[in-house]
């Protein structure tokens, strides 16, 4: 098969003839159809991902087709159009059990801890636990973000930051995660403040359905959270750090009104992973800081009925589509700023 593949960190990937992947027993090879590009794609190539080994196969957003079905699996047959959530848990151990199958600690994930989907196939195990089945009418491309951004956003805009109808949030970033958040949080009746430093990511977040947006190119965290305190009438309920920085993070915090919530979906890796937050701020105004990892394939039902009746619309999030051999440019182009929407790679 053709595929994307890095062979050294930090230098654009190429195109190469690579073996087609082995059909695992308890899982499937898929003919990806669409596959997009995320951050998390980026901090791979980068080399901080502690998981990674070269040469390797990036990506781990897909959308496809059951070409190859191991002789374990029990749900799904040659011909069905399938995601999977980015973390593909065990399906058995406690915290699986438990529902919680985005932290299971025997977790593989494509593009990460094996070969991903920038390629014409790509296999993932534990399928029937991982699978999620594309709705008749939802297209490949905006299925592939469901994998990944879409659906961390909407588990931690709506699980974590528990939106409700007329609360006040903040988005800091306006990529893809951004850009999902906003759109969940405005469906859910929330007033959403967008934060990015990109005019064409602010329009898209307007476009999403932010009511303000801002320009974060001040001196430093307190200055933003301060414009963010202002623009939502004294503090978010709610804030949400898309990015992944210790100042977006320091921001988020600092932004939050009294017993507000602050939720980490952007990755602090390597340097940045043992971020300093205000907690004399955290303890004094009862706030609450999650991580948010992903969201696991049985919660998927909600968010797919919504996107089925109109409410969501994650098509709308994407922003140009690239083939193969232009997928490493747009990897490498992750690391600017300027560009709006997702980026989705057609094999």
């Amino acid at each position: 098969m053709r595929a994307v593949v890095i062979e050294q960190f930090g230098v654009i990937p190429q195109v190469r003839q690579v073996p087609d992947p082995a059909c695992p027993r308890d899982g499937v090879v898929v003919r990806v159809a669409a596959t997009g590009v995320c951050r998390s794609d980026w901090h791979a190539w980068q080399g901080h991902d502690d998981d990674v080994t070269l040469p390797h196969v990036p990506g781990h957003e897909l959308a496809g087709t059951v070409v190859e079905v191991g002789p374990d699996v029990r749900g799904w047959r040659v011909g069905d159009v399938v995601t999977t959530p980015f973390v593909m848990a065990c399906g058995a151990c406690t915290t699986c059990r438990a529902g919680d199958h985005q932290v299971c600690p025997h977790q593989t994930q494509p593009g990460f801890t094996q070969w991903g989907s920038f390629a014409e196939l790509v296999a993932l195990d534990h399928a029937d636990t991982n699978l999620v089945r594309v709705p008749a009418g939802l297209a490949p491309v905006a299925a592939a973000a469901l994998g990944c951004r879409f659906a961390t956003s909407y588990r931690a805009v709506t699980v974590h930051a528990a939106v409700r109808a007329g609360d006040e949030v903040a988005v800091l970033g306006c990529g893809g995660v951004g850009l999902s958040a906003v759109m969940v949080a405005a469906a859910a009746g929330a007033h959403v403040v967008a934060v990015d430093p990109s005019p064409a990511a602010r329009e898209a977040a307007r476009a999403a359905g932010a009511h303000a947006t801002l320009d974060p190119r001040t001196d430093g965290p307190a200055s933003v959270a301060a414009a963010i305190v202002e623009a939502t009438g004294g503090g978010a309920h709610a804030t949400l750090d898309a990015l992944g920085s210790p100042a977006t993070a320091q921001t988020g915090v600092l932004a939050l009104r009294r017993r507000g919530r602050h939720v980490q979906v952007g990755l602090l890796l390597r340097d940045d992973a043992w971020t300093a937050l205000p907690m004399d701020r955290v303890v004094a105004w009862e706030l609450s800081v999650h991580g948010s990892h992903g969201m696991a394939a049985h919660e998927y039902p909600a968010m797919l009925e919504a996107i089925a009746a109109g409410r969501l619309a994650p098509a709308g999030l994407v922003g140009r589509t690239t083939d193969l051999e232009g997928a490493g440019d747009a990897l490498a182009g992750l690391a600017a700023t300027g560009a709006a929407g997702m980026t989705v790679v057609v094999p």
